[in-house]
């Protein structure tokens, strides 16, 4: 591992056998490029960054680009329709902002090696008003050569339990192999229940789970859930070079699900995201932290 310095951020670079990882390890634990040297001597990007945005600041926080943890809860929460609220355990309606407070807030190092980085949430006041909870979140990075893994990390310093329902955000590049569109690529998953999910007012409408291929409006904001397994995997319909992801490092759990999401039509990117639950967890959380305890949400990401 070595650190540089990029637009006045020290970004951790990972270099393990052809694949090279960078991290901004402050601003967001925001894992920001993936790449694969060929043997060609081209690169392949796996996770995806834009190119020219900077990698510190407003700009880089709200990028559509890398890997970032949502913390407490991903996507939106809502109480009696209105957004960006939660009602607590004890009846307590607070703010919760969308993705949650840690995809851009502040960390710490806690350690690093040439293959792994443990780092610290260190929470605001608009963190502690929404999460008002004594308890230590930590995102674990470890790095391979075909593939990572990121494990978030919840310990409970209270008197109480903790819900919660955390999730990754991935922006992975596709198409990624030349001459081919979206529509030559398809998910693969064996999920029982699919949803559409409407961001706007939170509704859910069920979903066609045939309806596999990217090039298909139907994907966008598209809740795969019920998983016999908790692993899919993406790419070409060809079936070779496909992205594998085990949700939950692949421990079967019916409570995990994974959304796959993109900004436009012709977005050089496409996210396929692990979650712990599903969106609206804050509303009636299925995972809990008790006093004194510590739980983990782990997803490994790799080439096959």
């Amino acid at each position: 591992m070595e650190t540089i310095e990029i637009d006045g951020a020290e970004i951790m670079r990972f270099n393990i056998g052809a694949s090279a990882y960078l991290l901004n390890p402050r601003e967001g634990a925001r894992l920001i490029n993936w790449n694969i040297s060929m043997a060609d001597g081209a690169v392949r990007d796996v996770i995806y960054w834009p190119e020219g945005k900077p990698l510190s600041g407003a700009e880089f926080t709200s990028a559509d680009g890398g890997m970032f943890p949502m913390f407490p809860f991903g996507g939106p929460s809502y109480v009696d329709g209105k957004k960006e609220f939660w009602r607590s355990p004890d009846g307590s309606i607070l703010p919760m902002k969308l993705h949650g407070y840690a995809y851009d807030g502040i960390f710490e190092v806690v350690f690093s090696s040439d293959f792994d980085v443990r780092l610290h949430f260190l929470p605001d006041a608009a963190a502690d008003e929404a999460y008002p909870y004594d308890y230590d979140f930590f995102v674990q990075y470890r790095f391979r050569e075909l593939s990572f893994s990121c494990e978030l990390i919840l310990k409970n310093n209270s008197s109480v339990k903790i819900p919660w329902g955390c999730a990754m955000h991935p922006y992975f590049c596709l198409p990624w192999s030349g001459g081919t569109e979206r529509k030559n690529y398809r998910i693969a998953t064996d999920a029982k229940k699919a949803y559409s999910f409407n961001g706007i007012d939170g509704s859910f409408v069920p979903a066609d789970l045939a309806d596999t291929s990217f090039d298909s409006p139907g994907l966008v904001n598209k809740i795969w859930t019920n998983l016999k397994t908790p692993v899919l995997r993406f790419g070409p319909k060809n079936g070779e070079e496909d992205v594998l992801i085990n949700i939950g490092g692949g421990t079967p759990d019916a409570g995990v699900s994974a959304v796959t999401w993109t900004r436009s039509e012709d977005s050089p990117f496409y996210c396929v995201e692990p979650w712990m639950s599903q969106p609206r967890s804050s509303e009636n959380p299925k995972h809990f932290v008790e006093p004194g305890a510590t739980k983990s949400f782990l997803a490994e990401i790799s080439l096959v």
